[in-house]
């Protein structure tokens, strides 16, 4: 594999004359106006264009535009024909698609799939500008527009489906991306340093020629790089016939099974599933290729994780902080959400098998230095008239892993762990909290800031580590309640998640309580949790319906598990077999789903045991479970017999008045989830 150069060593591209542009240009009218007759690369996104460092378009376009290279944008097209994709001109290089920040089905559809109203990335939250599987669309809309120019896709869209996958919205299994969308290049993960070197290579005249060197790009093959010794992961390991291994020192890919493989045997998928997600280390992860008819994708190894120097060169771009103009006062719901917060971190150790974020941000976390995260606050506060001195999220994938890392290079170097976190914290894992602590500090000194929040999700089995954490934490950055994720009860299910005990919960529960009544505060928890989730019973989440009403729980905000391509939940969800552990036709023991979507609904409906509009469902339940005890008036009971007027489903067991509730709550408003 070719050494990786650092993101800005690149000599850079003639056309860095003309300077950084205040927005990309959307238009002809602009390209003239900053002095352009073309585009160098055209990014084509499912998302409105916003100038802000949380945008992935936009961070692209900017790390392309501070090489040299001239960047247009093609925000949210009509992909009824090619004009809007040929709107800016023929691309001197390539264009880029991306679905956007959120995987076009995952924005689309809920967890039932039913087509939801809304979309956070359109002006005025408007739902139905993108199409379904928008990688696609857009490809082949950009192919159409000019067939000659090289078409590279990327986005977490592109990044969960590079290898033969199982599509929830269809029920079958797809094969890659890459070739439906018949696109030249695939970019996964990170795509800075991937897109940088494709860039440059095009510049220099070498057209699409080989890129099966390039971390981080999947691309058509039909065999692997001169000089790599293939090593055949077609079969199951107690199927495989005993093989000699290649040399230590040997360059090696492996060949998994191929698409029509993994589509037929579902314990072939879930092997391929586990032997992809063993190689995600960037440390020692090895390629990938996968036959799918004629030809196969290869897949490099993953990109190597970011230098603070360049991380902090990324978020230092010129971004204009805002929508485009063209927008004029469109409310964008994802803007406001994030037009106030500073990311300081990307990537996540935690691995959990449902979670897309380690499939495409990796599990090495790369953090900024204060310095470059302090000057970004001075940027809100300096060029934002809306910002009232309160920064909304300091924080990532995860709010408490800034500077947190494997203590041992040599140990990083050999990992193969799904996560760092689970079953216990790896004795290499550095859990120092004091660099964030700190960090907290100061971006409270900055002047002009009155308040400092956290939003994005804690880590609390890292927390418990740092008790003068959670004393920070509480003290100064929570604004009255803190969302948090133990997501399950039983210890099985969790086993599956790779997510501690329930007892880690409690025990950061009783940490946070204990700090808020020390500084004389009245603050909420809101738990999250996951229904239907591959391996959960009716019984676990019966189980779960009873902790949270002894704990004086009322969840209002819900998940039912989407199992969202390349997860190792998926593969269970799927499969029915673990990919955790080395794959086995026989013997081993299956992984059961709720799969129907009126099991999925009752183990949702167990989360929400206070909603009268699930009574009737969970008394059927409880009835048939054997467990008709709890129904009743009782603080011991589930749920009572009776039912207010006009819910549930017919209205049976009436009874006049007001709707009792047994137990009191917070008010559970709480903004988007991260996982």
């Amino acid at each position: 594999m070719a050494a990786e150069k650092g993101l800005f060593s690149y000599r850079k591209f003639w056309a860095h004359r003309f300077g950084p542009a205040p927005f990309l240009p959307m238009s002809r009218d602009e390209m003239t106006a900053l002095g352009w007759d073309s585009c160098d690369v055209v990014i084509v996104t499912g998302d409105a264009y916003v100038d802000h460092p949380s945008f992935g378009a936009a961070v692209i376009g900017r790390v392309l535009e501070a090489q040299g290279f001239r960047v247009g944008i093609v925000a949210q097209p009509d992909w009824s024909s090619s004009a809007a994709f040929a709107a800016l001109g023929k691309p001197n290089l390539f264009f880029g698609v991306t679905a956007g920040n959120m995987d076009s089905m995952v924005n689309r559809y809920t967890a039932d799939r039913r087509i939801r109203s809304n979309d956070a990335y359109t002006p005025g939250d408007e739902g139905g500008k993108r199409p379904d599987r928008a990688a696609i669309v857009y490809a082949q809309r950009c192919r159409e527009a000019f067939k000659d120019v090289p078409v590279v896709i990327g986005g977490i869209e592109a990044s969960l489906r590079r290898l033969a996958h199982y599509d929830y919205w269809s029920d079958k299994v797809r094969r890659s991306v890459l070739f439906d969308a018949k696109a030249d290049a695939l970019v996964y993960g990170n795509a800075e340093c991937a897109l940088s070197e494709i860039a440059h290579r095009f510049a220099s005249g070498k057209g699409v020629g080989d890129l099966r060197q390039v971390r981080g790009v999947a691309v058509a093959a039909d065999a692997p790089p001169e000089g790599v010794t293939l090593i055949d992961e077609t079969r199951l390991p107690d199927e495989a016939p005993p093989r000699e291994r290649p040399p230590r020192d040997a360059e090696t890919a492996l060949l998994l099974p191929d698409f029509a493989a993994v589509a037929a045997d579902r314990a072939l998928y879930a092997h391929a599933a586990r032997i992809a997600h063993l190689e995600s280390n960037p440390r020692n992860g090895r390629a990938l290729m996968q036959f799918q008819g004629g030809r196969a994708v290869w897949v490099a190894p993953p990109p190597l994780p970011l230098s603070t120097a360049d991380l902090d060169a990324v978020f230092d771009l010129p971004y204009a902080r805002a929508p485009h103009p063209a927008y004029g006062d469109a409310r964008i719901p994802a803007w406001e959400m994030i037009r106030h917060s500073v990311a300081i971190l990307r990537g996540c150790f935690g691995g959990c098998a449902f979670c897309a974020i380690t499939a495409h941000e990796g599990r090495i976390v790369q953090s900024r230095s204060e310095e470059s995260i302090l000057r970004e606050i001075a940027a809100i506060r300096d060029t934002d008239a809306a910002f009232t001195g309160h920064i909304s999220d300091l924080g990532g994938a995860t709010a408490n892993m800034y500077r947190l890392g494997c203590s041992s290079p040599r140990a990083e170097a050999l990992c193969r762990r799904f996560s760092c976190l689970y079953p216990k914290i790896c004795d290499n894992l550095n859990t120092d909290h004091g660099p964030l602590i700190r960090l907290y500090a100061k971006a409270r000194a900055v002047p002009g800031v009155k308040k400092v929040l956290i939003g994005s999700g804690v880590r609390f089995d890292l927390a418990v580590k740092s008790p003068a954490y959670i004393r920070a934490l509480v003290a100064d950055h929570v604004g009255g309640y803190l969302k948090i994720a133990p997501e399950h009860t039983e210890k099985g299910t969790l086993d599956l998640m790779l997510k501690p005990g329930i007892e880690t919960f409690e025990g950061f529960r009783s940490q946070f309580q204990a700090a808020a009544k020390a500084a004389g505060k009245d603050f909420f928890l809101i738990p999250y949790f996951i229904a239907a989730h591959p391996g959960t019973t009716d019984e676990d989440m019966l189980n779960l319906a009873l902790w949270l009403k002894k704990n004086g729980f009322r969840v209002d905000q819900v998940q039912t598990f989407l199992p969202a391509p390349m997860a190792l939940s998926t593969a269970m969800y799927h499969t029915g077999f673990n990919p955790l552990a080395p794959v086995r036709r026989a013997g081993a023991p299956g992984v059961a789903t709720a799969k129907g979507l009126r099991r999925r609904r009752l183990h949702k409906a167990f989360l929400r045991y206070h909603d009268a509009e699930n009574w009737p469902m969970l008394r059927e339940a409880l009835v048939a479970m054997g467990r008709a005890d709890l129904i009743g008036p009782g603080k011991a009971h589930l749920v009572p017999a009776w039912q207010p007027r006009g819910t549930g489903q017919g209205g049976e067991g009436r009874r006049g008045g007001k709707m009792r509730n047994s137990v009191t709550s917070p008010p559970l408003t709480s903004p988007r989830r991260s996982r």
